[in-house]
């Protein structure tokens, strides 16, 4: 089974967003990197956090704001629970969500998972170039959406069509660049069809 090891962001000021980002509750599950390779607009991927209670959601957000990230859509309740979206200084755009709609405790600041959800031209295309590199199905609902088993992975890794994603977060579908995404694990070097890059990077061995 393919192994997801890392996931960098490409960052103008990598100084500055390891700040944003401990502050807001994340330390070694992103890795950063300095780039000033142009971008524009929506980049074509969203990071999430899920975690266990509303409060958890709304503490998350707050620190996340309270640091410089920009509101994209307050966090509230909706058919599928609870969550809002924020857009960090460095652009990367996050979700943070539980499916529970009532808190049973004190928030915490304790992330369930990270998922990492590629907007792509065409979902059942880039399934099939993912399954021939190794990596295994999860979760599959025709032409719309696509979740990878990595259960020794830090991320979690899904597709979803891009202009579908775009609306999800509330942003125009529109961007141009790079994507200042770039994964690393076990598959090779490569680009998919929508310009991710991989790279090859050394596994962490299970704890």
């Amino acid at each position: 089974m393919t192994f997801i090891e890392s996931v960098t962001l490409e960052v103008a000021d990598p100084t500055a967003a390891n700040r944003f980002y401990t502050a807001f509750g994340l330390g070694t599950q992103v890795r950063l990197r300095a780039s000033e390779a142009p971008t524009t607009g929506f980049r074509g991927f969203t990071l999430s956090l899920t975690v266990s209670q509303p409060a958890t959601v709304n503490g998350f957000i707050g620190a996340a704001l309270d640091v410089g990230a920009t509101p994209l859509k307050p966090a509230a309740k909706s058919f599928w629970g609870y969550g809002g979206v924020i857009q960090a200084p460095d652009g990367t755009i996050w979700k943070v969500a539980t499916s529970a709609r009532k808190d049973t405790g004190p928030a915490t600041r304790q992330i369930d998972e990270i998922v990492l959800l590629l907007g792509v031209a065409d979902v059942a295309a880039s399934k099939r170039f993912y399954v021939d590199r190794g990596l295994t199905v999860a979760k599959s609902f025709g032409r719309k959406y696509v979740e990878f088993a990595t259960p020794s992975s830090p991320v979690k890794l899904a597709l979803y069509g891009r202009r579908a994603l775009a609306k999800d977060v509330g942003v125009p579908v529109d961007g141009t660049g790079s994507h200042r995404l770039v994964l690393g694990g076990d598959a090779g070097s490569f680009t998919d069809p929508d310009g991710f890059a991989w790279e090859t990077t050394m596994l962490t061995p299970a704890l």
